[in-house]
């Protein structure tokens, strides 16, 4: 059974930095794309940053997260983690993760995952 369970985030303040976790289980995070999104209440699930299995390679949402956001996968814990730096406000969301499991390339579109974790509550202050 396919399950992702999200970890990590909490209330920081403006400048801070949240650590985000997603713990997979059922099946091997590098061999599949697995992507960060957020949705914040009366707006469109939109999505953060994703990796490839293929060839490690990384996409963000560009301006909004590119520069101050990491996605990395820690195979031997079969976790892929979200480093978010410099937060802002508008950083404010519940943060998902997902993934696809036939395909090693990534895509940031909502529809292209297949599974989805419960979420994580990401709270900035200003």
């Amino acid at each position: 059974e396919v399950q992702l369970v999200e970890s990590g985030g909490g209330l920081v303040q403006a400048g801070g930095s949240l650590r985000l976790s997603c713990a997979a289980s059922g099946f091997t995070v590098n061999y599949y794309a697995i992507g960060w999104f957020r949705q914040v209440p009366g707006k469109e699930r939109e999505g953060v940053s994703c990796i490839s299995s293929f060839d490690g390679k990384t996409y963000y949402l560009d301006s909004a997260v590119k520069g101050r956001f990491t996605i990395s996968s820690d195979n031997a814990k079969n976790t892929v983690h979200l480093q978010m730096n410099s937060l802002k406000p508008e950083d404010t969301a519940v943060y998902y993760c997902a993934v696809r499991r036939d395909r090693r390339f990534c895509d940031l579109g909502l529809s292209f995952y297949e599974y989805w974790g419960q979420g994580t509550q990401v709270t900035v202050s200003s």
